[in-house]
């Protein structure tokens, strides 16, 4: 017998819609079962990228007791360039050209915090496209005789990762000498 539409009793052909599913695609055979699941691979751990300049900032510093802080005052005015990095490139972050992206307020944290929150936000910056940040210290005005503290501490730590391309004081109406335009590579 030719699979041809099915013959109602009336003598004409029923219409597609009256057809069942087993009567439309006729005789079927069921697959072999293979024993088999197919489940995605779940995807690969994110990569930090300043985990290795990370981890040996902190094997040098438990080495060497720590990288020598220079003597920074309130109103001091700071800036870092790594080698490579044009002028040009650190003209343009003291003016503002690039857009601040992300920031970062260590206010009120002690030197501890600070740190882990710094390495927390870079960390955090690697994983995605941010190119500019700002991270505000603060002037150090209630340290007292010691000057400001976690200025300091951040003039030492941001260039220990080498995803830190230049950093500079940022302007006064955007923190002034409390805070740093840090420009990342991508």
């Amino acid at each position: 017998m030719s699979r041809g539409a099915p013959v109602n009793p009336s003598g004409g052909k029923k219409p597609d819609s009256d057809l069942s599913f087993s009567e439309l695609v006729g005789p079927v055979t069921p697959l072999k079962v293979r024993g088999r699941v197919n489940v995605k691979k779940p995807p690969p751990p994110p990569r930090a990228r300043f985990k290795q300049a990370d981890e040996r900032a902190v094997l040098e510093e438990s080495i060497s007791g720590g990288p020598s802080e220079p003597a920074i005052s309130a109103g001091d005015e700071i800036s870092f360039r790594r080698k490579g990095v044009p002028i040009s490139v650190l003209k343009d972050l003291r003016r503002g050209k690039y857009a601040i992206q992300e920031e970062l307020d260590l206010h009120g944290m002690n030197t501890s915090q600070a740190r882990a929150a710094l390495r927390q936000f870079m960390s955090e910056l690697l994983m995605s496209d941010t190119r500019c940040v700002r991270i505000i210290h603060g002037k150090g005005l209630r340290s007292g005789p010691r000057g400001p503290v976690l200025k300091g501490k951040v003039v030492t730590w941001l260039p220990q990762w080498d995803e830190v391309l230049a950093y500079v004081t940022a302007p006064e109406n955007n923190g002034g000498t409390g805070a740093v335009y840090v420009l990342l590579a991508r």
